[in-house]
């Protein structure tokens, strides 16, 4: 497999160094690079999902279910289905991680996405889509549900502007 990076704007960088299947199922691994401090993402959870990060440098800040984590170099911290979780670069210098996905779901098109959202100027200062349709192509991405809208609002209203958006051509 060739690696493939994801260089934004800012500096940070998502590269794919692996993925496949071996005997405990379908893995996806990136390694983020991240220079600027703060949050990661906002909180959420995946049904299926299970994702591991290992600090190689630098420190991480995790919230999983309320519970507050600090991760140093070597530490590790696996997120579990179901799990509300949010993270954030709280290193000195640069963080840089490996996030193991399994399986890996559609995590790697939306490394995509949000790389090729930022660098057109299409998401807003949060890191969210601005247009609603791009949204509705991101949250079907993220395997998972955002925190606070009820599950089946979110896969009614979001899932309905993914739908749209593919049959408008939308493409990662």
């Amino acid at each position: 497999m060739k690696k493939q990076s994801l260089v934004h704007p800012d500096g940070r960088t998502v590269t794919l160094l692996d993925s496949g299947a071996d005997e405990h199922g379908q893995y996806l691994l990136v390694e983020h690079k991240i220079i600027q401090q703060g949050s990661m993402n906002g909180p959420h959870w995946h049904p299926v999902l299970q994702e591991t990060f290992t600090v190689k440098e630098g420190r991480m800040r995790f919230v999983i279910d309320g519970e507050e984590i600090i991760v140093g170099r070597g530490g590790r911290v696996t997120i579990r289905p179901n799990q509300v979780h949010q993270f954030w670069n709280v290193s000195d210098d640069r963080l840089i991680a490996l996030h193991e996905v399994r399986p890996q779901g559609h995590h790697w098109k939306m490394f995509e996405l949000i790389h090729k959202l930022e660098c057109e100027g299409k998401l807003n200062k949060e890191g969210v889509p601005s247009n609603p349709l791009w949204l509705g192509v991101a949250w079907e991405c993220i395997d998972g549900y955002i925190e606070g809208p009820p599950q089946i609002v979110q896969t009614v209203f979001l899932g309905s502007l993914a739908r749209l958006a593919k049959i408008l051509g939308y493409r990662i």
